[in-house]
């Protein structure tokens, strides 16, 4: 699970690094002249710490990726040399940029931040703690699970954008819609869009139910083609709901303001919440495949249901003069994982169900 994981932050740190994306432009000196500029005048606490942080994490999961594979000895020297390799390819590239500035300082910080992430890598490796555990990943889900896992580790973050129904991610018809008739702007091609008669409606109180339900319901259909015992099906789905509550009580504080945390939850998300509880409940006992088809089958419905409600349209006014909202915007690259997070759960249970692999016993499977 290391290597996705480090990949996932590896696609975080390129889109961070030169968004927007636009306006490329040559200045016509060496790209790589800011390796011997003096070290800047100015600089602030925040700079060093993001610098810092934004690759420790990839340090760690290259490391760990390293330790997985046997390579003790050269666990650091890899992920030391990746990351700065990665860091230098970004300032590098910045210099093609007008809205960035290539810096030295940050090429220095950002191998730092990656050695200390190896080393904490390293010393839980010393500890034992990795193998430990490996161990408790082994108890807990299958030989298989790395591709749900790292899907349910990003589903709250995903959720940290506001969307139109609560728990709802995946809505992107009336962007994609939106987006293919400017490209077809001006060319016989656009005759060719279908015209929708009526504007998108906001859905029913009934739909909205539905929706949040299998919203909440799905990451727990997930968990339970990886998962091996009951009880840990049921401890995990109560962890899950209550992870969906949270991330999106800290989306609507940081969007909305602190008072407005918990407004969302009204009357259909209460009961779209407890149908999901109890419908995890009910499924705790069903076969891992059984599981991945109701997990396929809740993922299309849920998308259909969604995607016929309109885009939130207070979100881009409320980001304006809310300024905790830019955090969790970063960029859209979170708005990016909310639009793209179930239909890589719906390529990943297709996947599952396509596999020759046959299913255990349910016995076997599921009783500790």
């Amino acid at each position: 699970m290391a290597w996705p994981l480090a990949l996932a932050l590896a696609c975080l740190i390129v889109y961070a690094s030169l968004y927007p994306f636009s306006e490329w432009r040559n200045q016509d000196i060496s790209p790589l002249r800011f390796l011997a500029s003096p070290f800047p005048k100015y600089w602030t606490g925040f700079d060093v710490g993001a610098n810092l942080l934004g690759y420790a994490p990839l340090g760690f999961l290259l490391a760990l990726s390293a330790l997985r594979n046997r390579r003790v000895g050269w666990a650091v020297s890899v992920a030391v040399l990746g990351a700065g390799l990665l860091s230098l390819t970004m300032e590098t590239l910045q210099s093609y940029l007008p809205s960035r500035v290539p810096s030295n300082v940050d090429l220095l910080l950002n191998t730092l931040g990656a050695w200390l992430g190896a080393c904490c890598a390293l010393a839980l490796e010393r500890f034992g703690l990795v193998g430990r555990w490996s161990r408790l990943r082994a108890r807990w889900f299958s030989h298989d699970a790395r591709s749900v896992l790292v899907l349910l580790l990003l589903w709250p973050p995903a959720l940290l954008f506001p969307a139109a129904v609560p728990m709802g991610l995946g809505q992107v018809f009336e962007r994609l819609e939106s987006a293919l008739a400017d490209a077809l702007a001006d060319t016989p091609f656009l005759e060719w869009m279908p015209v929708r008669e009526v504007e998108l409606q906001p859905l029913v109180p009934i739909a909205e139910l539905v929706c949040v339900a299998l919203g909440a319901l799905i990451p727990c259909l997930l968990a339970y083609c990886v998962i091996r015992t009951l009880w840990q099906r049921a401890a995990f789905a109560a962890a899950a709901i209550a992870f969906g509550l949270g991330a999106s009580a800290l989306s609507a504080a940081l969007s909305y303001g602190p008072e407005h945390a918990w407004a969302w939850l009204d009357v259909p998300v209460r009961v779209g919440i407890g149908l999901a509880a109890l419908l995890a409940v009910l499924l705790l006992a069903v076969p891992r495949r059984v599981a991945a088809a109701l997990a396929l089958l809740a993922l299309v419905v849920h998308l259909s249901l969604l995607n016929q409600a309109p885009a939130d349209p207070y979100f881009a006014q409320t980001l304006q003069i809310w300024e905790q909202g830019r955090f969790i915007h970063f960029y859209g690259l979170v708005q990016w994982l909310g639009w793209l997070w179930p239909y890589a759960a719906l390529i990943c249970m297709v996947a599952r169900l396509s596999s020759p692999e046959q299913a255990l016993p349910l016995k076997s499977k599921i009783v500790p």
